[in-house]
């Protein structure tokens, strides 16, 4: 048997056959003892009681320690050979008593026989290996017994026996293939035909154990599709199907003999090495099947008269002894895969020590960060806006995190983990009440700016209470003349979720006076179409077009068709990172609307941003 909830099932049956052997085996020496042929019966229990205290050192070897697939299987041959003693024995007692005829003892060997029998076909029902033989074992006997009566009731009853063995094996043999068909249900995807995402955590932790008592190694491979939406959501989910099914099958031509492929579900797919006792030689196994999966899959496929390309991102884990959870174990691997998508997709990224600290990092971060809010440690810098006469007309505000343990965090590394975390909703709101709160107070002392830009992420835009909070601050905060001069910007990445649902809080938003900005324009899913659709009244030049505005043409051309497509839809423009003369003169010169960055000012803090637009 290879599948452990069975071994583990087989294994909790020793006890109950030690039970049923030792206790009833009491009744043979009681039973010898008052006709006085006790000693073949003490003969037979002392056997009986040797089996068993065999039988319970292997129960022990099982619970005590964590074996190896080589341990394992020696272990059932052990177990097998446990049974098959302890139902011969049963037998012995037959054979030893069935000649007791005076003292009408063969009834109760007969009896015992029988009972044997259902025993062994009950218990082991779930391995043909034990049930079979043992059942034969156990029914042949009675059955020339009965045939050697050379009585007509002699032949009737070894018919009747027979037909009991046949009974037996034929209740246990469907038995065992329901148990089988449900097992295989349970443990393997319906699509594929591959292991699925329940057996292959089960199979891990048992390897993980086997590999603590080998101290050995061995890697997982997470193989995700690239860009297989694409093709359910073009082609539809039954070609989508018949294309997994296809992936599946290639990915089994090049796994190895005694790996483990399972599907997680999706287009996620994972595959488990064999033991390793050398980590070099696992690691470089580990790379060539990656590698080999990765060219695989990348010939095309033929599925309805669609031909068909994909390509796939494959994290490696490299799996050692000091792993104990298997759900770490699979994260670590999905985070190289993560990083193979990053780097371009279709490669092989092997997480390693290097990814092990930043992920440390962004637990530490990402704890932190929970009690930044708390601790007063975001603040806001507000960055000037400039026309172009260079004169202060708006201003963009800009969360900062200085962790008290860490120091100063980027935005480009607090503000995702925010994101993946949910924390958005609740740091979003803290900005936008003090960005709001500042506007406010700026207004009193005088200063008079066209706009006030807040920078809104998706996971915030599309959260149930934003609008309702939005209103709240509105009142709390701000006329109804300075709210026409909030701006919310927004990323490109909302178009690639649900348009309608986008614009619909858009346009709720708008009622309050509040505007829209598209940010980071010309990086990600820019689109006329959208551009037409979305009721946004600013879209921003990407930074990393404005770098080499004056060296590179391909970014002067983006630039230009990016001003002449919001002069078109009458949009303001805004150029962000301008940081020299002859950035800000080409951008004049082709008539941009605002500018900001460190050629103008740095990002100031509030009292700061006060002295810096009296003084300018």
């Amino acid at each position: 048997m290879n599948d452990n909830s069975f071994n583990s099932y087989l294994h909790k049956q020793i006890p109950v056959m030690m039970v049923l052997s030792l206790f009833p085996g009491l009744a043979y020496i009681f039973l010898g003892w008052i006709h006085g042929i006790q000693f073949r019966a003490l003969i037979w229990y002392g056997l009986v009681l040797m089996v068993s205290l065999w039988g319970y050192s292997i129960y022990k070897e099982y619970l005590a320690n964590d074996l190896s697939s080589a341990q394992i299987k020696i272990w059932y041959r052990k177990l097998s050979w446990f049974y098959y003693a302890i139902f011969f024995l049963w037998l012995l007692i037959f054979l030893l008593f069935i000649s007791e005829k005076q003292f009408n003892l063969h009834y109760i060997a007969i009896f015992t026989e029988i009972g044997a029998s259902v025993v062994a076909s009950t218990l082991l029902v779930p391995d043909k290996k034990l049930f079979k033989p043992n059942i034969i074992m156990l029914m042949v006997p009675l059955m020339i017994y009965f045939i050697v009566l050379d009585e007509w009731y002699g032949y009737v009853l070894s018919v009747f026996s027979a037909t009991l063995a046949w009974v037996l094996i034929y209740s246990s043999t469907s038995s065992h293939k329901l148990l089988m068909r449900t097992n295989y249900q349970a443990n393997h995807d319906s699509l594929t035909g591959l292991h699925n995402r329940y057996y292959f955590i089960n199979f891990l932790q048992s390897m993980l154990s086997s590999l603590q008592a080998s101290r050995g190694y061995t890697y997982l491979l997470l193989i995700d599709l690239d860009h297989f939406k694409t093709i359910n959501d073009s082609l539809g989910h039954d070609i989508g199907d018949r294309l997994l099914q296809d992936v599946a099958a290639r990915i089994k031509k090049y796994q190895q003999k005694n790996s483990l492929l399972a599907r997680l579900g999706g287009d996620e797919f994972v595959v488990l090495g064999s033991e390793y006792s050398s980590k070099d030689s696992c690691k470089q196994d580990a790379q060539a099947v990656a590698n080999q999966i990765l060219v695989g899959l990348k010939d095309s496929y033929t599925v309805e008269l669609h031909k068909l390309y994909i390509s796939a991102s494959i994290g490696v884990s490299l799996v050692a002894e000091e792993y104990i959870d298997a759900g770490r174990l699979i994260k670590e691997a999905d985070i190289a895969m993560y990083e193979a998508k990053e780097n371009g997709r279709d490669g092989v990224i092997i997480f390693d020590d290097d990814m092990a600290v930043r992920i440390e990092l962004n637990l530490e971060l990402e704890r932190l960060l929970h009690f930044s809010l708390e601790n007063d440690e975001i603040n806001l810098l507000y960055q000037p806006q400039f026309d172009e006469h260079q004169q202060i007309t708006g201003a963009e505000a800009l969360a900062r995190w200085n962790s008290k343990k860490l120091g100063n965090i980027s935005p480009d590394v607090f503000i995702p983990i925010a994101e993946q975390t949910g924390f958005i909703i609740e740091l979003g709101r803290y900005i936008m009440e003090t960005a709001f709160r500042t506007l406010g107070s700026w207004d009193k002392q005088g200063i008079s700016l066209a706009q006030f830009s807040i920078n809104v992420s998706m996971r915030q835009l599309f959260y149930y209470d934003f609008v309702d909070d939005v209103k709240l601050l509105c009142e709390e905060y701000l006329t109804q003349e300075m709210r026409e001069k909030i701006i919310f910007e927004v990323t490109e990445s909302i178009i690639a979720e649900d348009v309608e649902k986008v614009i619909h809080i858009m346009e709720q938003i708008k009622q309050l006076g509040i505007r829209f900005s598209m940010d980071d324009f010309g990086t990600g899913y820019s689109s006329l179409s959208y551009l037409k659709r979305l009721p946004i009244d600013e879209i921003k030049i990407d930074r990393s077009f404005i770098a080499d505005l004056n060296n590179v043409a391909s970014d002067q051309i983006m630039v230009n068709s990016i001003l002449n497509m919001a002069r078109q839809f009458n949009l303001s423009v805004v150029a962000e990172g301008v940081e020299s003369s002859d950035q800000f003169n080409y951008l004049q010169t082709h008539h941009c609307s605002l500018y900001q960055g460190f050629y103008f000012s740095r990002p100031l803090a509030e009292q700061q941003f006060v002295d810096f637009y009296k003084k300018t």
